[in-house]
């Protein structure tokens, strides 16, 4: 009787937890970002390239460091993309929260169902879809690019489009997901286009990304 106890309120505990994860993070955390980029003068600079793009019916792959990823709702400026997301439970965390953002998720990380999210994102990139993705990944090592997404650039033909938000540190606090990075009173999205078939090398970050440094080549 005392285990059968125990047993139904480990159970009642575990669901209430994964309802607090799930079905009340998930809107607190988008209306968090909203509230943070309201406190701050966003900037987006290097655009012009992107929108020439989207003009010509073309889609993107877009990336990004792991660590800026909780301003770039606010950068991209396409109608709305698909994003490679661990398929670790704090994943689905943020795959709800992206969804708010009009973004859908891909389930997948060079650890766990990487094959599959690559022929995902290659299927839905041959379709016309934007892709997201951050060339680093969770695991590291920080800001260094990994191959995967110059075999998705290759596999699909679709141009790379770097997208870097930078700060200026004057009244900043720590905020992030995953990793901290600070949040700012005035922010700057970055973004620009590269071919497809570029070979994989180290960005290096900066605190005004300056576009020129991804002009197409």
């Amino acid at each position: 009787m005392i285990g059968d106890e125990s047993r139904r309120t480990a159970g009642l505990k575990k669901r209430l937890e994964q309802w607090v994860k799930f079905t009340l993070l998930p809107p607190l955390g988008a209306w968090v970002i909203r509230a943070i980029k309201g406190t701050m003068r966003l900037e987006q600079r290097g655009h012009e390239p992107v929108d020439a793009l989207y003009r010509e019916g073309r889609s993107i792959i877009l990336a990004f460091w792991h660590a800026q990823q909780l301003m770039i709702p606010f950068g991209y400026r396409g109608p709305g993309s698909h994003v490679l997301i661990s398929q670790h439970g704090d994943g689905e965390i943020i795959a709800r929260i992206i969804a708010r953002f009009g973004h859908e998720a891909v389930r997948g990380s060079s650890t766990r169902g990487g094959a599959g999210a690559l022929r995902s994102l290659i299927k839905l990139g041959r379709s016309g879809k934007d892709v997201v993705v951050t060339p680093d990944g969770p695991k590291g090592p920080r800001q260094v690019a990994k191959l995967g997404v110059i075999q998705l650039a290759k596999a699909t033909g679709l141009p790379i489009v770097p997208l870097g938000f930078g700060c200026s540190k004057k009244n900043s606090s720590r905020a992030g997901i995953a990793s901290w990075c600070r949040i700012p009173s005035r922010g700057v999205c970055s973004s620009g286009a590269r071919r497809s078939g570029s070979r994989a090398r180290r960005m290096r970050p900066r605190l005004k990304p300056r576009v020129s440094n991804w002009s197409r080549l």
